[in-house]
């Protein structure tokens, strides 16, 4: 992969998660290759849902000192998108173009601030091109 990509959040938790082992090794491709060649991207929102639903809702949850040093190796270097006001701005005129909601359209805005090529998601239209950045459904053919 010569291209940045941005990963969901989904794509994070299926890459800890054991309940879908052809997901989980997909994902954890994805998330092992974005870190390794820094080409990975992941934005603050993403980093927050993942913590909310790794401590509680994945079948083997974390630990918090487990999920803190996970935070170091994994999400601290893909971690590249913070907030700011463009941001949301950016992500309301992507509302209004696509009709997806509030935070897809946010996560679709930190794609393209990070300048992104790819959108690693199971949640949008898989083939969509919004603003230079190309929604794959990695876990379809």
């Amino acid at each position: 992969m010569n291209d940045k990509y941005f990963l969901d959040t989904n794509i994070l938790i299926y890459s800890v998660d054991n309940l879908e082992m052809i997901k989980k090794n997909r994902s954890l491709a994805l998330v092992n290759e974005g870190v390794i060649s820094r080409k990975g991207v992941i934005s603050w929102q993403v980093l927050q849902e993942f913590l909310n639903v790794a401590t509680r809702k994945i079948e083997t949850a974390f630990k918090p000192q487990d999920l803190n040093e996970y935070m170091k190796k994994i999400l601290n270097p893909l971690c590249e998108i913070y907030p700011d006001i463009n941001l949301y701005q950016d992500a309301l005129e992507i509302k209004i173009s696509t009709n997806y909601s509030f935070y897809d359209s946010l996560i679709l805005a930190s794609a393209i601030k990070a300048e992104c090529t790819i959108l690693y998601s199971e949640d949008f239209q898989a083939g969509q091109i919004i603003n230079g950045v190309k929604v794959v459904n990695p876990f379809i053919d």
